[in-house]
């Protein structure tokens, strides 16, 4: 039995709104000269990448910006930024935009820190050391990229999403100011938070610390659930229930895209120390192959995962739909279930595809989707509840 446990997060962060107009000063305080941006078209046009760039070059430093970024990138973007950024040669990566741009730029900064190419480091514990100074510049709520340790690719020849985990992964400075969400598309604002959502409850009903067991030598990526992931993951939990419908069917509600901002980056120091498990399992193939962005990926799948988890974690879930906004029940089944339709509420009321028929999928592919989930064993010893194939062929098809 695990006696202890270990937490992480970003080198520094600085959070709240108007944050990015501090990064001059933050970056000179990291001694840094050569920026390079990593970002995409869209946050070019709105103007967004000039708010980051100019207290920078206020701030006397050169600034070069790959605006190549794509949902979901493919390791041949990631090769793309990792050429420009050669031939620019830095002394930091900043990743700005959602999830998909912090994972470029923390490859980027892996490949120039060690060499190599992005395949050598996918899995866990693969990168050897310390990764060029990296900023984290998050314009949604919902990864939590920016205080993580994980990146994200997509495998366009298999068909499968892969990450690469490691805590020096995590970025030097992370500055997360709400007013970058403000101008989110709904649908966007939608995927990312119910993306924090399922890393917030995945962390909070991960498999305790002392109880996790891996195989002899085989190091882990996650530390299991304990006490202060479990505070920062009922606070995340909480947040996101009282804001996430308004900031996606009220999008000029500035409160609630703030606490949506906040709730993610909780969500985020919350499942890259505790874990995810079953649901980011299933979602790799899944939204490899039909397309769906990783958030609705994982917001389609989380209820029937939480239904799968739900024997062994009764008490947990009670308390997830309490802080769901459900009045209190002595009955703790009836509380566990609750916290299951609490969730699927929240899908209809933001919009989050119900099934995967929904999204393109069809019986025959699912016995292939299992196959490779099964096959990512350092997210099925983290869940609480064993899982067979059998067991995840099952959970897609009361999906489908």
């Amino acid at each position: 039995m695990r006696t202890t446990w270990s937490f992480y997060t970003a080198a520094q962060l600085t959070f709240g709104p108007g944050a990015v107009g501090q990064l001059g000063d933050l970056a000179t305080r990291h001694r840094l000269s050569r920026v390079f941006v990593v970002t995409d078209k869209t946050l070019v046009e709105l103007g967004i990448a000039q708010r980051v760039v100019e207290p920078l070059r206020a701030a006397g430093m050169t600034v070069e910006v790959f605006d190549g970024g794509e949902a979901e990138p493919s390791i041949n973007i990631a090769l793309a930024a990792i050429e420009q950024a050669r031939e620019f040669k830095p002394d930091a990566i900043l990743g700005l935009g959602g999830g998909s741009n912090m994972d470029l730029a923390k490859i980027t900064a892996t490949v120039l820190g060690h060499g190599g190419s992005p395949r050598d480091y996918f899995g866990f514990d693969r990168v050897p050391g310390p990764v060029m100074p990296l900023i984290c510049v998050p314009t949604t709520a919902g990864t939590g990229s920016e205080v993580s340790h994980a990146a994200v690719l997509t495998d366009t020849e298999n068909q499968m999403k892969v990450s690469t985990l490691s805590n020096w992964l995590r970025p030097t400075l992370a500055v997360v100011d709400p007013e970058l969400t403000y101008s989110c598309p709904k649908q966007v604002a939608a995927d990312s938070g119910i993306d924090a959502l399922t890393h917030a409850i995945e962390g909070y009903t991960a498999t305790d610390y002392r109880e996790l067991v891996t195989p002899p030598g085989e190091p882990c990526a996650y530390e299991g659930s304990y006490p202060l992931g479990d505070v920062i993951a009922e606070k995340a939990i909480r947040l996101i229930g009282e804001n996430l419908a308004r900031a996606v069917n009220q999008p000029d509600d500035r409160e609630a895209r703030d606490n949506m901002a906040l709730a993610s980056t909780l969500a985020g120091i919350a499942f890259s120390n505790c874990g995810v498990a079953l649901v980011h399992a299933l979602e790799y193939p899944l939204g490899g192959a039909l397309h769906c962005s990783h958030g609705a990926g994982n917001g389609l799948l989380l209820p029937f995962v939480m239904r799968f988890n739900l024997p062994e974690r009764k008490a947990k879930f009670a308390k997830i739909a309490e802080l769901l906004g459900e009045e209190l029940n002595s009955n703790i089944d009836t509380m566990a279930e609750r916290a299951i339709a609490r969730v699927e509420q929240l899908k209809r009321d933001i919009g989050i595809p119900a099934r995967i028929r929904d999204i393109g999928g069809s019986e025959e592919q699912l016995l292939g989707f299992a196959e490779k989930a099964f096959a990512i064993k350092r997210l099925l010893w983290v869940n609480p509840r064993e899982a067979s194939l059998e067991d995840l062929h099952g959970i897609l098809k009361s999906a489908l």
